[in-house]
């Protein structure tokens, strides 16, 4: 099951950011694991990484990985002010950074890691790999900042 609430004021595309999730999970092998997902601004989300990372500025994803008695994959939370300076900034679509945000949480809760620069391309080339079951071609732009 996968569950999206929108609590940003940005206009979003609700079913395609389902059909991504739903791509993510079915491609890591999770297809049958509950996921949270919840849009927010970046006000929302400095005070979230502050509170749970220590880190006092906004980022464009966090992933909490759960555990419970039923197959739970996780929560992700992604501000959409920052997706869409990000898409801005790179030249691509708030939609197609969106996508690529999905993948990264997705990614994230399997346990990919992006801390060090190995890690960080070996997590960059399984975006692209999901990205390529949503496109024929992905933007050459599309990589996640912070």
């Amino acid at each position: 099951m996968i569950v999206v609430a929108n609590r940003q004021a940005l206009p979003v595309d609700l079913a395609r950011i389902r059909r991504t999730l739903r791509t993510a999970l079915r491609a890591l092998g999770v297809w049958d694991h509950e996921l949270s997902l919840t849009l927010v601004d970046d006000r929302t989300i400095r005070r979230l990484n502050a509170r749970y990372r220590g880190v006092r500025r906004r980022t464009d994803v966090l992933a909490f990985p759960l555990a419970g008695p039923a197959p739970v994959f996780g929560e992700a939370i992604i501000s959409v002010e920052t997706a869409r300076r990000q898409a801005h900034a790179l030249g691509h679509s708030l939609r197609e950074e969106l996508d690529l945000l999905c993948c990264h949480a997705c990614l994230h809760l399997a346990g990919y890691d992006d801390r060090q620069p190995l890690e960080a391309r070996l997590m960059h080339g399984r975006e692209m790999d999901l990205l390529g079951q949503l496109y024929a071609r992905p933007a050459p732009t599309l990589h996640v900042g912070a």
